[in-house]
């Protein structure tokens, strides 16, 4: 079968962080991935079943992968040779439909008793992804015994796999596994009246539509698209986040520094200069959810330490998270978010694309799987 793989390669790894560099994040040039012709993986044990992808997006975490930006935190949670992908719709072999819950938890390890979060239901904070029946791997699209949604066909668990609903698009389905992140994070707004935020890509995009309801979002968006975008989610889009939160809450500035902002703020970038943004804009006693992938940063945490804020974390989803992210894809119709597709043998084209997504008009963008031949 067909599979794009990314192996253990520390020469093609560091050129490609090399260029990445060099490109100031102008999308992955040089690194370990390759199109291979590659046998199928084994059943890992019971409760496993074949998978054939239709659909499989490109997130900033698997840009940042392939660009050799990620962190090393990951490595000892990862395993080589993996096929990425885990923003998938596939088939399986009775014809049904599925949509890829993507967390290698200690259902699908096969670990009893469950450790304590997945026991809660918390399964996004499993304790046990690096053991079990299975290799190392947080995720499918990160550990060698699955495969991965890049490729003609992977194995997942049962406890992984929903149903997708017959009157649903392909290109509808394959955001279900970002909608649900943006869910997760989305609700740890409480009842907040003014968020914000801070990026608009496809995560930033998705939580704006979380977010939706009664309360007003500020969100910092660069290009016009994402912007009109925001808007129909329900957003408000603003040039100068840190003016419309001073005006929104009516805070004072003093040389700079903002003396009051909004209660959540959403960094949905990662980067250092969005976190140091959203330090900025949090209100004192605040709270800063990461939504985005960081990597190593440096960032003066002094406004945080002094405004008694908080920095949370906010990793993939619940399982009640995934359930629900597909009526939050029905209502925005989101599967208009998919930009273009692309056959696995234009993947460096497609992954291209995906690293200039904003300015090039575009959100989503996917590997077609339906007409690869195993």
């Amino acid at each position: 079968m067909k599979a794009l793989v990314f192996e253990r390669s520390l020469p093609k790894y560091a050129a490609a962080a090399v260029a990445g560099r060099l490109l100031a994040g102008q999308g992955a040039r040089v690194g370990p991935l390759s199109l291979k012709d590659v046998d199928p993986p084994e059943l890992p044990g019971p409760g496993w079943v074949r998978v054939r992808p239709r659909l499989a997006g490109i997130c900033g975490s698997d840009l940042a992968t392939v660009d050799g930006h990620s962190s090393r935190y990951f490595e000892p949670i990862v395993s080589f040779p993996f096929t990425p992908g885990h923003e998938v719709v596939g088939e399986l072999d009775d014809g049904r439909r599925v949509a890829l819950a993507a967390t290698l938890t200690c259902s699908a390890r096969g670990v009893q008793p469950p450790c304590r979060y997945c026991a809660e239901g918390q399964s996004n904070l499993c304790e046990r992804i690096a053991f079990g029946h299975l290799s190392p791997g947080l995720q499918t699209g990160f550990c060698e015994d699955t495969g991965g949604g890049w490729s003609t066909g992977f194995v997942a668990h049962q406890s992984q796999l929903h149903e997708v609903p017959g009157d649903m698009a392909d290109e509808a389905a394959v955001m279900v596994e970002p909608a649900a992140c943006a869910l997760h994070a989305a609700r740890m707004a409480g009842d907040a009246e003014t968020v914000a935020v801070i990026g608009a890509g496809t995560l930033g995009l998705l939580t704006v539509a979380a977010l939706a309801g009664e309360r007003e979002v500020l969100v910092a968006a660069r290009h016009p698209q994402q912007r009109t975008l925001a808007t129909s989610f329900g957003g408000t889009p603003v040039d100068d986040i840190e003016r419309a939160v001073r005006r929104a809450t009516r805070s004072l500035r003093t040389d700079g520094q903002l003396t009051g902002g909004v209660e959540t703020v959403f960094d949905c970038v990662g980067s250092d200069d969005s976190i140091a943004q959203a330090l900025r804009v949090v209100a004192p006693g605040g709270t800063v959810v990461l939504v985005g992938m960081p990597g190593k940063t440096s960032v003066d945490l002094t406004g945080l330490w002094h405004r008694e804020a908080s920095l949370k974390g906010s990793y993939a989803y619940s399982h009640q998270d995934f359930a629900d992210a597909f009526e939050l894809v029905r209502r925005f119709d989101l599967g208009r978010l998919v930009s273009a597709l692309y056959p696995l043998d234009r993947y460096r084209e497609a992954i291209d694309h995906a690293a200039h997504a904003g300015r090039r008009g575009a959100v989503k963008i996917a590997f077609d799987l339906r007409q690869e031949r195993r």
